[in-house]
């Protein structure tokens, strides 16, 4: 099974690689109370100790954060995780790592983020650790891809807990009722989108995170890779914005706006889920850590009519429209507790029984949990992992990715001509890599 990193944006002022991530967003329906009480030994300091952990609510986040809380809180020590949105964790995570005295001493981070950060020496490796506690916490058992995307030079610089995938979420009822199928490609979508809206039943059919201070970056570059070009050739090194396939991609973005909200460009994951509760929208395309949501009577009288596929892909038989990212826990360098401490209480967060517990409003990095029973989008998110164009794991990614985005969001506006906003995106991403 092989894993592929998402692409996250984000400007640092302080020379943090890439944090920001225009996938997950914030906001969770997953209880603390409903934490897996599990097992965390490690050695009691000998005096109290409060481990301070930086990671944004969510859905498919807070299994694995409040299962640390919970387990590890014990003697002398004490898990603390404020509440925060992604936003927040971003300014964050930019600040604690930009001072040589972090306040936070677990992060949750991103596979395409680690080669910035290692180059930076601003996380510790942790292949001492995984080796001295691989037996304890069963290590071996997480998917090794998974481990290899949280890897950088050789070594390990987080512990995955798991796999987010984009995935097509969509109403079965409306779909039956006139005939459609899941879309396999943007052609079909369109046909679809354009059949519902015919119908009457809705004005804005297709509903797609594309907020253009962030989420629209990550369509850009799922929209990229689905016509097999990725941001800069690896080859030579020349930026591909100018492409053919890059013209053709915001090309197919700007055809998806007649079935879209006007104002999609300030919707976010949690407004998107809100179209799809409220019955406005018959197509949804989100990070699959959203799609459990869904699937909850409490959030929707819709929830039993949503049913789940891959994205479509630009052309039949081609790569999809997905990032995937890769979640974990890594430790600062700039921390000021023990290292081993540390590592122990992320491990207990991923460990079997946590990993099973996180189950099904997480896709964890361990296999072995994965219940495909009581996952009703486990499916289309294995077809995206494995339909995904290859990652794009370069220190260069995230900036193109960031100082690209204002030009970007003035071409989907319809401010910037597509042939004029392209030649400028290529101007900035030839700049940036003028240092490599």
């Amino acid at each position: 099974m092989k894993y592929r990193s998402r692409l996250v944006t984000v400007t640092s002022a302080v020379c943090v690689t890439g944090l920001a991530l225009a996938g997950c967003g914030a906001g969770s329906k997953t209880a603390a109370n409903t934490a897996t009480k599990t097992t965390c030994n490690f050695t009691n300091p000998s005096s109290p100790t409060t481990v301070n952990v930086l990671a944004y609510n969510s859905s498919a986040v807070d299994p694995f954060t409040n299962t640390m809380v919970a387990s590890c809180t014990h003697d002398n020590v004490t898990v603390k995780h404020d509440p925060i949105d992604f936003p927040g964790q971003v300014q964050k995570t930019q600040a604690t790592l930009g001072t040589s005295n972090g306040t936070y001493d677990i992060l949750e981070t991103y596979g395409f983020i680690i080669p910035g950060l290692a180059s930076e020496k601003k996380l510790k490796p942790l292949n001492e650790y995984f080796e001295k506690h691989k037996a304890t916490y069963k290590l071996d058992g997480l998917n090794k891809d998974m481990v290899e995307r949280m890897s950088y030079n050789g070594q390990i610089y987080a512990i995955p807990m798991q796999a987010q995938a984009l995935t097509l979420a969509y109403r079965k009822d409306v779909f039956d009722e006139l005939g459609l199928k899941a879309p396999t490609t943007f052609q079909e979508m369109i046909a679809a989108a354009k059949k519902i809206q015919d119908s009457g039943k809705m004005k804005s059919p297709i509903a797609l995170p594309w907020l253009s201070s962030g989420d629209l970056g990550t369509a850009y570059v799922a929209m990229l890779g689905a016509y097999g070009k990725p941001y800069v050739d690896p080859k030579t090194k020349k930026p591909n914005f100018d492409t053919p396939e890059s013209k053709q991609a915001l090309q197919t973005m700007a055809s998806l706006l007649p079935y879209m909200d006007p104002q999609v460009t300030t919707f976010d994951q949690p407004k998107v889920q809100q179209q799809m509760y409220n019955g406005t929208a018959a197509m949804s395309i989100m990070f699959s850590g959203r799609m459990n949501d869904l699937t909850q009577a409490t959030n929707s009288k819709f929830a039993n009519s949503f049913a789940f596929a891959p994205p479509p892909a630009a052309k039949a038989g081609g790569p999809v429209y997905t990032q995937v990212s890769i979640d974990g826990w890594s430790i600062p360098y700039n921390t000021k507790l023990d290292p081993d401490l540390l590592f122990q209480i992320a491990a207990t967060s991923v460990n079997e029984e946590a990993s099973k517990g996180a189950v099904p409003a997480a896709y964890p990095a361990r296999e072995s949990a994965i219940d495909k029973s009581k996952m009703a989008y486990a499916d289309a998110v294995q077809q995206s992992i494995e339909k995904a164009p290859p990652p794009q794991i370069q220190p260069w990614v995230a900036q193109i990715s960031n100082d690209t985005l204002p030009v970007l969001a003035k071409v989907i506006g319809g401010q910037t001509p597509a042939d004029a906003g392209a030649q400028q995106m290529q101007a900035i991403a030839e700049k940036i890599m003028t240092k490599y």
